[in-house]
This record gives C-alpha cells, sequence and structure tokens, in this order.
C-alpha cells in the first residue's frame, strides 16, 4: 500500500475500519495482560481508533503513529483535545491527555522512540498492509519493541481469494510465521462475525476474527 492510498482513503472518508466504540476483544483480553498504570502502550497505524482513548482511560500512556494528518487531528478534536505539537526526525508529534501521536512512517520508528514501550495493541495494523509489508512490519518494527513487551494482535481471517485487501487476511499459520522468533504467541479467541455485523468484510463468503497475546523473549 502507497501512502497516498491511505491519505486519500481519509479525504473521501472512506473509512470503514474505523469503529465506533472499543474492539470488544480490547476490552475483554487486556486486563489479563497486567499491564501497569503509567505504562507506554503502542498503537500501530493508528488512525483515530477509540481504543486510544480507552487505553488511555485505564491510566496507560499511548504513543501511536499514523501517516494522515487528517486522522490525528480528528481524533483530538473529536475528543475535545488540543495537543502540542513538534517535530523529530520520526514526523509531527501531537500530544494531549495522556495521548502522543505521530504523524509519519511506522517503519521509521526505531529501539530509541519505542525503548519504554510496555505494551503493544494492534487490531487494524497488520491486516491493512500486503503481504510484504506485513514481512517488513513483523521483523522491523517489533524488532524494536524492548524484551518483556506484552501486547494483543487482532486479525481477520477468510478465504483471500474471494476479495482483494484491505483489510486482508491473516491466518494463524502466518502469525507464527511472522512473530514465533522474537515472541511468544497464545491465541486466546477465534469467532465468526456474522454477515449482519458491521464489521463484516463485504464480499466474502465467511469472517472469522481471531486475538492473541504476545510477549516479547
Amino acid at each position: 500500500m502507497q501512502p497516498d492510498f491511505w491519505h486519500q482513503r481519509w479525504a473521501d472518508n472512506q473509512i470503514g475500519f474505523h469503529q465506533s466504540s472499543p474492539t470488544p476483544l480490547l476490552l475483554k483480553y487486556w486486563p489479563a495482560l497486567g499491564i501497569a498504570q503509567g505504562a507506554q502502550v503502542f498503537v500501530p497505524l493508528a488512525g483515530k481508533s477509540l481504543d486510544m482513548a480507552w487505553l488511555a482511560a485505564q491510566g496507560h500512556r499511548v504513543l501511536g503513529v499514523e501517516l494522515s494528518q487528517l486522522a490525528v487531528e480528528q481524533f483530538f478534536a473529536e475528543h475535545g483535545l488540543q495537543p502540542e505539537t513538534r517535530d523529530s526526525k520520526y514526523g509531527r508529534h501531537h500530544e494531549a491527555g495522556g495521548i502522543e501521536l505521530i504523524v509519519g512512517d511506522a517503519f521509521g520508528l526505531d529501539a530509541d522512540l519505542l525503548r519504554d514501550c510496555a505494551a503493544v495493541f494492534d487490531r487494524a495494523a497488520l491486516i491493512a498492509l500486503p503481504p510484504d509489508l506485513r514481512r517488513r512490519y513483523a521483523r522491523a518494527l517489533y524488532a524494536a519493541l524492548p524484551a518483556g513487551c506484552r501486547g494483543l494482535l487482532v486479525t481477520l481471517e477468510y478465504p483471500q481469494a474471494e476479495r482483494d485487501g484491505p483489510p486482508f487476511s491473516v491466518s494463524e499459520d502466518e502469525v507464527q510465521a511472522l512473530y514465533a522468533g522474537d515472541w511468544e504467541i497464545d491465541l486466546r479467541d477465534r469467532r465468526p462475525i456474522p454477515a449482519d455485523h458491521p464489521g463484516f468484510v463485504a464480499g466474502v463468503s465467511r469472517l472469522d476474527t481471531a486475538v492473541y497475546a504476545l510477549r516479547r523473549r
């Protein structure tokens, strides 16, 4: 996916991936990770996800990265926050309410920036990327997270031949292939998404969602 693709999606308000409430699987499985209040949580390809507001409400410091300036501006405006801004080699930082969002390229982040991240939450990043970028994402960006980092990864599974992504189907076998070298992986849940659910992907015969707990070795 080229950056222009996502900029155009935001400009045209074609953001069906955005949810109007926090992810139920996040609410169900996050507490078991035991992430301390005040710990920093990384949210890649963050958009304007309400999951970030929920994580901040749990007492976490949220660090997100997002390509779209428009998405970041909308997030803070919709939460009544006026962020302070600054520029760095990573992009333009916007910070308010315990949430820091960087408008920049996720692949440009490094271990220096992510060294304080105790956890990561990925609902819409991995499944937004085609196979070649998924490999790069897991082997470069996740490799920059510190030992002991924990997190949740939410994926979708459907017959990929039935439609082009995004969102893309990511199987359990692929999750293992991408992460098992450096991360402990525990499948916590897999459930079907009904065809009448707002999150159902049009054009597919079946759709499942899965959630994995991760821990960096």
